[in-house]
């Protein structure tokens, strides 16, 4: 078996062309165009080749791009202060504190001070906390992307069942609760789980989540299981060059799945696109607008 490739990159320049189309009616009935305010702090050059991605996602949705960016030694009040104002901001309908901030920050404390509307990371605990409990929220986008991923493949995920590697708030624990919601039979695993072979050999669909290169063999798998592979690991490449690979040892995996995404070219691209439905919803949220079917 050669497992077909879940192109995320395809499926996310797609999506992002279509969330485009709800920023129109939105300028028509608001006047103004949904804001995203994103913050950097320090010189992480990850972080910063993320924050130019996000920007220029946003600018090309037709959709406002603040950044603010503040150096790696700023005080933690500092930070409070320019969240407070973005809160604050009527032209500001989503808030993206880039992670992870420097050592002596709280992320916590800084998460906890976005106002929950404006959380489109959905990070912040009460926006955790509807998830968990059913109701609307902003959604924590990578594992937003994933489902996405999961219910274009597959259509109807009910009775399927689902393994998440990785318990972590912000993908392995919504993610989770998102396939609940799918109704999937789901079960959470980590790096400490026990057997951990014979529960992947059970799963219809595979979360790995976990952050160890490769962890997830193809041995392990299902015959014909959906695999999503989050995981975004630098290894040494040809060259002295690092490569990115996933979670999942796609190489002996594509053998088996029916299924998988791949690494780069998965995930990756779903998460700034979720980060732009996000902010559309919470735009229409903070301009008393329903939220238009299908967004």
């Amino acid at each position: 078996m050669s497992a077909a490739i879940i192109d995320g990159k395809a499926f996310a320049a797609a999506l992002r062309a279509r969330l485009a189309g709800f920023v129109p009616p939105f300028r028509e009935q608001a006047g103004r165009v949904p804001g995203l305010a994103v913050v950097l702090v320090g010189e992480d050059p990850a972080s910063q080749v993320y924050v130019r991605a996000k920007g220029r996602a946003t600018r090309e949705a037709g959709m406002e791009s603040f950044e603010h960016r503040l150096p790696g030694d700023a005080r933690q009040g500092e930070l409070m202060g320019l969240v407070a104002r973005l809160n604050a901001d009527p032209a500001v309908d989503g808030i993206l504190v880039q992670l992870p901030l420097p050592r002596h920050m709280d992320e916590a404390a800084v998460i906890a001070a976005i106002d929950p509307a404006k959380d489109v990371d959905g990070f912040h605990v009460i926006n955790a906390g509807r998830l968990a409990a059913g109701m609307p929220g902003l959604v924590p986008c990578t594992p937003l992307g994933c489902l996405a991923l999961l219910k274009d493949r597959l259509g109807d995920l009910t009775g399927l069942d689902a393994l998440v590697i990785g318990r972590s708030n912000i993908v392995g624990k919504p993610m989770a609760q998102l396939l609940l919601a799918d109704s999937c039979t789901v079960t959470i695993a980590h790096s400490r789980t026990r057997d951990l072979p014979d529960l992947v050999r059970r799963a219809d669909i595979l979360v790995a989540a976990v952050g160890r290169p490769g962890m997830i063999r193809g041995e392990w798998l299902k015959p014909g299981a959906t695999i999503i592979d989050v995981g975004i690991n630098r290894v040494p490449g040809e060259g002295g060059k690092d490569r990115l690979v996933g979670d999942v040892h796609f190489q002996s995996a594509a053998q088996v799945a029916g299924a998988i995404t791949p690494v780069p070219g998965g995930v990756g691209p779903m998460t700034i696109a979720m980060l732009l439905r996000n902010t559309l919803v919470a735009a229409h949220g903070g301009a008393g607008l329903t939220v238009p079917e299908g967004l």
